[in-house]
């Protein structure tokens, strides 16, 4: 095995990695040029006229959930503690089918273009505005300046780019393909992406392993422990109690309910292909742990010397990934795990910035003009999507400010903002009793619950709090709060709900369980919206998709079984 000292630092590009680079990009926006001679009204640009097939769908939803921080994250978890990372994803795999089988029947119905706009016919304009405006906001301050702060850490480590430079030069092509040809444009260029995504993750995973002598090999070379996903209630990173009570809270609001997944079942052809997407989306989403968590493993085998370990825990697990590109790959493949990396970070931006300039859109101006013509609607949203584009610009100049804690703190907030939106979607079509005010109380007390964790973690790396509620609130792992989150929401939605009048049943008509059978009063064109609405699924989709669903949760849960 390579011994520290032959650990390389960077790696130059040759003339195939710069050719294999430059033909991705061709690519990219060949097909984002071709789309924005198509986009006529607002359901093409943001829509994709809903066209798309389950293929498109599926890989669309992997690779806008993938992004360069998942190249890092993942194998830096991976080289710190194992596997036990993983559960995210093989709990994704789960969740997403809650996506198909329970939400997007609703969601497709009831013919609405955003998740906002759900709330509104669910329950009122207040609930649409808040959960538009906390996206918006999350999406600028934390999706974006973490996609771009992970990017230049990776290319600055692999290829010795200047984290700056690259930003810069990313932001502005991701914006060129996604301002032109709206979301179609995303999808397809998404489904480009995950092929070559995959290709380079695969092509590491399979060199890493030949290097350290297969899986026998690894086991021998790493603790017991990092095959095991199952942790101890006492563990601080991931307890099997917040496993699996707080990460499903977190998962149920990101791929159920966040717009940037959801756009992309509802740009399906008909309901069938909007769930088969979510299966296939599913199906991809075993892979994250053998390409990316598993090469943390790798890189701790092989490089073990080039890590820092304090107190039996590994403090700077981010090198894993870069440090395998660097010294395992030959020529070519080099170039191609680039394009993957790219593929990345340009999937998940593109994303960012189409289902963004959609809620600033449809939720705000389209309600502020409501007879805004469909072209204006089209030149709006791809105006709309230039303004991010331009932040995405502004955030480059403090990519540098951004060190590993405040990119922890980062992610923390939409893990603190999800709980009470989870709980208002649920109980939403769960119970028709819940109303407008119960749901906007649980917004609110979810919002303040959120914050106070949020700036107790910040004061607390100056002032350090010794004893009492607020070091307990403040060392509660983040998984356990959020179940914490879920049930002080919930027992305010529930609360409140039932001390006011109950919401009108005939305007619930398609909305919750209880009424699904009774006739849609208000849709989605109602609130000034037109688009084609999908038809319903087949028989035969219907048994396909059943059949793929038990299957796939069969893998899953045999694989949590080998690794328990």
């Amino acid at each position: 095995m390579p011994q520290a000292a032959q650990v390389l630092t960077h790696r130059s590009l040759e003339g195939v990695d710069i050719a294999i680079i430059v033909v991705y990009f061709l690519i990219v926006f060949g097909i984002g040029l071709y789309f924005s001679l198509k986009e006529r009204t607002s359901a093409d640009y943001f829509l994709a006229s809903r066209n798309v097939g389950w293929f498109a769908i599926g890989a669309s939803l992997f690779v806008s959930n993938i992004s360069t921080e998942h190249f890092i994250g993942l194998a830096g978890s991976g080289a710190s503690s194992g596997l036990a990372v993983g559960h995210f994803e093989w709990l994704a795999c789960l969740i997403v089918l809650l996506l198909g089988w329970v939400f997007v029947p609703f969601y497709l119905r009831s013919n609405v273009f955003t998740m906002p706009e759900f709330l509104e016919l669910r329950f009122s304009r207040a609930c649409a505005v808040y959960l538009a405006g906390v996206s918006i906001i999350a999406y600028i301050f934390t999706k974006i300046s973490v996609h771009l702060y992970a990017a230049g850490v990776v290319l600055e480590r692999v290829v010795g780019w200047n984290p700056l430079t690259a930003a810069l030069v990313l932001v502005v092509a991701t914006g060129i393909y996604t301002v032109a040809g709206g979301l179609a444009a995303v999808i397809y260029t998404d489904l480009v992406q995950t092929l070559i995504l995959i290709c380079g993750a695969v092509s590491l995973t399979v060199v890493g392993l030949n290097e350290v002598g297969g899986m026998a090999g690894l086991r021998a070379a790493v603790p017991d422990s990092y095959f095991h996903m199952i942790k101890p209630m006492t563990d601080p990173d991931f307890p099997w109690t917040g496993i699996f009570f707080g990460a499903p809270i977190l998962g149920i609001w990101y791929w159920c309910t966040d717009q940037v997944i959801v756009q992309r079942v509802l740009s399906a052809k008909d309901e069938g292909h909007a769930r088969a997407g979510t299966i296939f989306a599913g199906f991809l989403k075993i892979l994250p742990v053998f390409i990316l968590v598993l090469p943390g493993l790798i890189a701790f085998a092989l490089y073990r010397d080039a890590f820092v370990i304090r107190n039996g825990q590994v403090v700077n697990g981010d090198i894993a990934y870069p440090m395998l590109v660097i010294n395992l790959l030959p020529a070519g493949l080099v170039g191609l795990m680039i394009a993957a990396l790219l593929a990345a970070l340009m999937g998940a931006m593109s994303s960012v910035f189409n289902s963004a300039s959609t809620l600033v859109t449809l939720d705000f101006y389209k309600k502020v003009a409501p007879q805004a013509s469909e072209r204006q609607l089209v030149n709006f949203g791809r105006a709309a999507t230039g303004v991010l584009v331009l932040l995405g610009v502004l955030w480059v100049p403090f990519i540098r400010l951004i060190n590993a804690q405040l990119f922890i703190y980062l992610q923390a907030v939409q893990a603190y903002i999800s709980p009470p939106i989870a709980v208002c979607f649920i109980f939403g079509i769960l119970w028709t009793r819940m109303n407008a005010q119960g749901a906007i109380a649980s917004l609110l007390t979810g919002f303040v619950l959120g914050s106070v964790r949020f700036i107790l973690e910040v004061l607390d790396k100056t002032r350090h709090y010794e004893s009492g509620a607020v070091r307990w609130l403040i060392d509660m792992n983040f998984l356990h709060y959020a179940v914490f989150m879920f049930v002080v929401c919930a027992a305010v939605l529930i609360a409140v709900g039932l001390a006011t009048p109950a919401p009108d049943r005939r305007r619930l008509g398609g909305l919750t369980f209880a009424t699904v059978d009774e006739k849609i009063v208000t849709t989605g064109a109602d609130l000034g919206l037109s688009a084609p609405k999908p038809a319903p699924e087949s028989h035969y989709q219907h048994v396909v998709n059943l059949i793929a669903s038990a299957t796939l949760v069969a893998i899953v849960l045999g694989l949590w079984i080998y690794f328990r």
